[in-house]
Formats: structure tokens, C-alpha cells, sequence
């Protein structure tokens, strides 16, 4: 198992300097925001921490449509005015 782990950070890492994977910082504002549609849509929807970070980072970098698996996050992201798939 460790030597699996291994060969995935090594391939994300290849990726990465391939230009197919790009780091940002968080934007300024996305705690604030995160917690806020936490507040407003925890009991709601669901939804936990982490969940409301990636809308509110999406939301942030003015992100055109936001991707996920994720029912919950998907809610929120169209609670908030994104299209999500």
C-alpha cells in the first residue's frame, strides 16, 4: 500500500509539471464565506466544512461551472448560483 501511495504522488507530481494540475492560493475571502453558507445551509442541506471551502473557493475564483460527485456540495453550489454537474 505504501509503495502504491508512492506511485500516485509521483504521477500527480508528473502531472503537475506538465501543466495538466495548477495551484493557487486560497482566495481572501473564502473562510469568510465558507462559514457563512455553513451557518446558512449546514442544518439544510447537510453540508460540512469542507464542502462549503470548495463552493466558496469556487464561488471566489469565479469558477464557470463547478464539478462534483458530491450531492451535498452540488446543492450548494446551485444554492449559490453555480452550475453544477
Amino acid at each position: 500500500m505504501p509503495q502504491q501511495a508512492l506511485a500516485i504522488d509521483a504521477l500527480f507530481l508528473s502531472d503537475q509539471a506538465a501543466g495538466l494540475w495548477q495551484t493557487v492560493d486560497l482566495p481572501d475571502n473564502a473562510f469568510e464565506i465558507c462559514a457563512g453558507m455553513a451557518r446558512k445551509y449546514g442544518a439544510t442541506i447537510g453540508v460540512r466544512t469542507l464542502d462549503s471551502l470548495h463552493v466558496a473557493c469556487a464561488l471566489e475564483l469565479k469558477a464557470g461551472r463547478f464539478w462534483t460527485f458530491d450531492e451535498r456540495q452540488a446543492k450548494l453550489a446551485k444554492a449559490q448560483g453555480l452550475k453544477a454537474s
